[in-house]
């Protein structure tokens, strides 16, 4: 998909998106209180979840394929432009602080590389051979997902990032807010959460980025669920990088374990601080390498570690 060369072409487009409906009952409202323009925002922004919930099997399953394929080695990378692309980048980033993760393993490009994070990259998003070009620098494989994500559901580089990638194999998922999107339908998983039109009119930074972020959310975290990152709601795989989740660790082991402030300290030095080896050291009074051995013989979930040694 390339962009078009006449404007009116694309203004025609645009015109046809929800996102980018004008709203009459907002026209006037520069001259209103501070005050009642924050509670119409708030009104505006509380729609959001619902309208959200109604894609949950459609997220639920994507999921489940994402979890598949980075269960065999593969990896999640997001590709959008502005907003989207921002978005996709701050998720990718989260994830190795959160769950361990290698930083090559949950990747988020922007159309315009890096500059673009703080800085508009003009012309970026209309170039689906940019996606391309980004795509391959990363050599994606069919065990890859690829999340193209684009409030529009039209954006150049997200669709031409989907097609490229679902042509090299990779599972590919389109996150857009409009129905029946270009990206949806490029993609083998549609997702489309349609907010409706903006309080300001075609800023999608605002309702469609809080639906975004929170589909985002969704697909990393449970996604790591699945992968075992987590036992419970704690999360075992936290890399203890400075001193908050140093004592977000010793928190974590407590919890998990019940036990007291020695123990933990005892666990966690003879584990090397991986929270996750401290707990089966403790729950299942094993040291600390037979504690990596039987995490490593079951691809790093706890539980499946745990139910190992009560055989």
């Amino acid at each position: 998909m390339t962009s078009t060369s006449d404007p009116r072409d694309l203004q025609a487009q645009l015109e046809t998106l929800t996102t980018e409906a004008f709203r009459p009952e907002f026209a006037d409202i520069d001259r209103l209180p501070t005050l009642d323009i924050a509670r119409l925002m708030n009104g505006e922004d509380a729609s959001v979840p619902a309208t959200v919930s109604r894609q949950l099997p459609r997220i639920a399953a994507a999921i489940d394929a994402i979890a598949e394929r980075m269960a065999r080695g593969g990896r999640l990378i997001y590709a959008g432009a502005g907003t989207a692309g921002r978005l996709g980048v701050l998720d990718a980033s989260e994830c190795p602080p959160t769950f361990n993760t290698d930083p090559a393993q949950v990747v988020g490009l922007i159309a315009g590389g890096p500059e673009a994070l703080v800085t508009s990259v003009e012309g970026a998003e209309d170039s689906a051979d940019l996606a391309r070009a980004d795509l391959d620098a990363l050599a994606v494989t069919p065990a890859d997902t690829v999340v193209g994500v684009s409030a529009s559901g039209r954006t150049p580089y997200a669709v031409g990032a989907v097609e490229h990638a679902r042509a090299q194999g990779a599972l590919t998922v389109g996150l857009s807010c409009n129905a029946d999107s270009a990206l949806a339908a490029a993609a083998e998983h549609g997702i489309e959460v349609v907010v409706g039109p903006e309080l300001l009119t075609g800023s999608t930074r605002l309702k469609a980025g809080t639906a975004q972020k929170l589909v985002l959310n969704m697909l990393s975290t449970i996604t790591m669920i699945r992968l075992g990152k987590t036992y419970g709601n704690l999360m075992v795989d936290v890399r203890a990088s400075n001193e908050k989740l140093r004592a977000r660790s010793r928190r974590i082991v407590a919890l998990a374990t019940g036990a007291g402030d020695e123990e933990v300290e005892r666990a966690l030095a003879a584990t090397d601080g991986e929270v996750k080896n401290a707990i089966l050291t403790i729950l299942a009074d094993i040291d600390g390498p037979t504690a990596a051995h039987l995490l490593a013989e079951s691809g790093g979930h706890l539980r499946a570690a745990l139910a190992a040694t009560a055989r």
